[in-house]
């Protein structure tokens, strides 16, 4: 327990008081770096599949064969501007909204 206070002594004078000549950007550098690669491995892929998402909702046309994001598989049988009807069984007709649409099915 005597050397308690010496080692606290000790240990305040070893810490560092800033390293002479280095900038703020190279103190920042890490947090910029770590950014970048977040840009690149997450937010970029996200606003290029959401890019796409778009553009196939705008390509959606009557006749079409779709899959929900709930999973229910239909064929459209109109499209409005923000809702269309799918025919999920024979004249069984359902109305959502576009933005639930996945995926579209190839035809065939």
């Amino acid at each position: 327990m005597l050397f308690f206070p010496v080692v606290l002594a000790y240990a305040e004078d070893a810490a560092p008081s800033g390293i002479p000549g280095t900038s703020g950007l190279l103190s920042m550098a890490p947090l910029i770096i770590l950014f970048v690669i977040f840009y690149f491995l997450l937010i970029r892929p996200q606003q290029k599949r959401a890019k796409e998402h778009k553009a196939m909702l705008s390509q959606v046309q009557k006749g079409d064969n779709i899959i929900t994001t709930g999973g229910i598989h239909g064929r459209v049988t109109s499209v409005n501007e923000d809702t269309i009807s799918v025919e999920v069984a024979e004249n069984v007709k359902i109305k959502i909204s576009k933005e639930a649409i996945t995926a579209r099915k190839q035809q065939g």
